[in-house]
């Protein structure tokens, strides 16, 4: 289970009381904006989780909105471009695979699976080439959209 998967489920056990003062479990459900998401990311991921919501923000299409996807923050352009979430140790980007392939030899350093890139919390993001793998993306929905 995941950090976030955690906190939702404690979240959704909490009990609070009522005006008339009986308890009743309290529904949290998943975070529904970027700023609800970051009040249950780890607190040493709150910073750089901020930070690659910036970067992503300057590669994307001026028109790409924000959205929550698959319980963690996204951008939407003509379709999801690429989601991005907080842990414990590090923050990912879930570009997908087919990007995390173009940039497999500048990822060397970095750990990958198929889809996503974690970043460390204590190590500086890599401004240049997050910005080259959503911009990578971008052009992948463009040319998917045209077929």
């Amino acid at each position: 289970m995941t950090h976030y998967q955690t906190l939702v489920a404690l979240l959704v056990m909490k009990k609070s009381t009522s005006a008339d003062g009986r308890t009743k479990k309290r529904g949290a459900g998943p975070p529904q904006t970027f700023d609800e998401y970051v009040a249950t990311a780890p607190q040493p991921a709150r910073a750089m989780l901020r930070k690659m919501r910036s970067i992503i923000r300057s590669a994307a299409p001026r028109r790409a909105t924000e959205t929550i996807s698959y319980r963690i923050p996204a951008f939407r352009h003509k379709g999801i471009l690429v989601w991005f979430a907080a842990f414990s140790d590090h923050c990912s980007l879930f570009p997908t695979a087919s990007v995390i392939a173009e940039f497999r030899s500048e990822l060397k350093n970095f750990s990958t699976s198929k889809g996503t890139v974690h970043f460390p919390l204590d190590k500086p993001l890599p401004v240049a080439l997050i910005k080259k793998m959503v911009r990578a993306r971008v052009a992948q929905t463009q040319a998917q959209k045209k077929s």
